[in-house]
């Protein structure tokens, strides 16, 4: 009925804002009475009555409008269905400060993603909302001022516009760093904070700014202090982490200022224990803040020891440090243990601390935990996070293998994520640096011929690159080398010969030719080369290459295959002559490349002894 009345143009206007007035207060009340309203298209009528040529019934009709969409049952892409809507919007925004507020609210909570930003930046927004920062109305200030922190996020376009705006003659990074001050309510000083924090990442104002490390840095740690409420330090921390998610210095900034390290344990200790039960307001509070400040915390350490070894060490010291990142990694809530596994990756980037605390708290267990049936995103970092466990120093190598790791790897190399695969490669390769025979031979036993294969020829050069490092290092040490090329000879060669045709770029190339050095090295596994003619051409036409590290590459593989003191020197030696290999050492034993005359050298020499 009131829906009907609002549509009527038959109704006095007086009714029809009156019915906009009652139908505002209805989607204050449940997300029911919302779901009931959109059923009934709602947002078409509204948006209709905004045609109307009186102010108050086009207030009434945004502010219910502002209601509806600010409701999380509300899909903000019902604001997007009609093009001309977005253009009337920004016409509106110059008939009266509630307008104003009110669009402005609109825009930030339904620009959700670069679509979103990029229909509003491409109707004008920009320009104009600019002039509502210094709008008399505190109301409005703050609506226009959280539609730019959504306008900028991730996005380098708007960023880049922003910084060369100006209103009243003031640039907007000034007025944004005025908002900042101290005596400016917090959700102005919080969110202006984020705006300086998307264009710094965007690009658009340098990391070494003083707005950055003066103004926006020292603001955001403020907002992690036990003084400010639950919510306030979350979006503090978050921001916060973002902003120094890349940059040293920034990181190593905010590591000393107001004890931030020390600071973060304190997000742990919610729900804090209540004592009596008045409080059990607070209780609900707390609980339902806890998740997001374990999450913002994690998040936070994690770009904090991002670089730098000694904020690592710091981190770790914190109290309980350890047990909390362990208990981070079962937790219920998806996000935590997300970031808890972030925070553990960034600090398994210290060798110190691979030897110490992460093998005190046998951090491995929980993570391998994580890596059964976690989602991809979960994966992706804590398959990165056992790279790092893996290596050759950490002593967590040995438990990982005990546990099943070779299988779970080798499974992560048949995903369809890309960064999974390269992963699962990677700790394969990391795993078999200096392995004993038995983890290898378990390693080619666990991917198989076909997946191996499959790897060689993947689109992406990372995982190429990451399968030859693993062949590499499972064809180390003499011993292996006979070993492995006696099982796995043939599909080897073949490999090795495929990469060498194929269009590859000089690093693929190079490691491949390191692998027919490594092959060439064995006692009998020299013989995989020396009986096939194909390979030897191949390394003969690499000597000669344009390329200097190729070029030592195969010299690399000649002088394996000619050194005096083994059995069977002597033929290979003649076999090679007769190939005209000699006649290329004498020209490179000239050449001005110190490396290639040296190599060139020493191999004459072995046809001399």
């Amino acid at each position: 009925m009131l829906l009907y009345l609002l549509q009527q143009e038959t109704s006095s206007t007086e009714l029809r804002t009156e019915c906009a007035v009652v139908l505002g207060s209805l989607a204050m009340g449940t997300e029911n009475n919302v779901k009931s309203l959109l059923d009934c298209h709602i947002i078409p009528a509204l948006l209709q009555g905004l045609l109307s040529p009186d102010l108050k019934f086009i207030e009434a009709c945004l502010r219910c409008l502002r209601t509806i969409f600010i409701s999380p049952v509300t899909p903000e892409d019902l604001l997007y269905t009609d093009a001309t809507v977005i253009s009337h919007l920004m016409a509106l925004l110059s008939r009266s400060r509630y307008t104003q507020e009110y669009i402005c609210q609109i825009f930030s909570h339904c620009c959700k993603g670069p679509d979103h930003q990029t229909i509003l930046f491409n109707h004008g927004a920009v320009q104009n909302i600019a002039h509502l920062l210094v709008s008399t109305s505190y109301k409005v200030r703050m609506q226009a001022l959280k539609c730019f922190s959504v306008l900028a996020f991730e996005n380098p376009q708007v960023s880049m516009t922003l910084v060369n705006v100006s209103v009243d003659g003031e640039l907007l990074p000034q007025i944004f760093v005025k908002m900042l001050q101290r005596d400016k309510p917090i959700e102005m000083q919080l969110t202006s904070a984020k705006c300086l924090t998307s264009m710094c990442r965007a690009g658009a104002i340098r990391t070494d700014d003083p707005c950055i490390v003066l103004k926006t840095l020292p603001c955001l740690v403020r907002m992690c202090s036990k003084d400010r409420l639950l919510e306030e330090r979350v979006e503090g921390a978050e921001t916060l982490a973002y902003l120094i998610e890349t940059d040293v210095e920034l990181q190593r900034m905010a590591s000393i200022t107001d004890h931030l390290i020390v600071m973060l344990a304190d997000y742990f200790k919610y729900p804090s224990s209540v004592s009596a039960i008045t409080d059990i307001k607070r209780l609900d509070h707390d609980l339902k803040h806890a998740h997001e400040l374990r999450q913002a915390a994690f998040k936070l350490y994690a770009s904090l020891g991002a670089n730098d070894e000694d904020i690592r060490k710091k981190i770790i010291e914190t109290e309980n440090m350890m047990d909390r990142i362990v208990n981070g990694l079962s937790e219920s809530s998806i996000k935590v243990r997300l970031a808890a596994v972030r925070c553990l990756h960034s600090l398994s980037r210290s060798v110190q601390q691979l030897r110490t605390s992460f093998q005190d708290h046998a951090v491995w267990k929980p993570l391998m935990k994580v890596l059964q049936n976690a989602p991809n995103e979960i994966l992706v970092v804590a398959s990165s996070t056992l790279c790092n466990l893996l290596l050759e120093f950490s002593p967590s190598k040995e438990p990982i293998l005990e546990s099943g790791a070779i299988e779970l790897l080798c499974s992560l190399t048949q995903s369809e994520n890309l960064a999974l695969r390269v992963n699962g490669i990677w700790a394969l390769m990391n795993m078999a640096f200096q392995a004993e025979q038995k983890i290898k031979s378990d390693i080619l036993r666990g991917l198989s011929t076909e997946q191996l294969f499959q790897l060689l020829s993947d689109s992406d050069v990372n995982v190429l690159m990451k399968t030859l490092g693993l062949l590499r290092n499972l064809l180390s040490t003499r011993p292996h080398i006979d070993h492995i090329m006696s099982t796995h000879g043939k599909q080897i060669m073949q490999a090795v010969t495929l990469i060498l045709e194929g269009e590859h770029n000089i690093e693929v190339k190079e490691q491949t030719l390191c692998i027919l050095a490594n092959i060439a090295d064995g006692t009998t596994a020299k013989e995989l080369i020396m009986t096939n003619d194909d390979i030897l051409q191949k390394i003969k036409y690499y000597m000669s290459h344009s390329n200097a590290k190729l070029q030592l590459a195969a010299m690399f593989c000649i002088s394996n295959l000619i050194w005096n003191e083994e059995e069977g020197s002597q033929e290979r030696q003649d076999k090679l002559r007769d190939m005209g290999v000699v006649d290329i050492l004498h020209k490179l034993s000239q050449s001005s490349d110190p490396n290639l005359c040296d190599k060139a050298k020493t191999a004459l020499q072995q046809y001399l002894a």
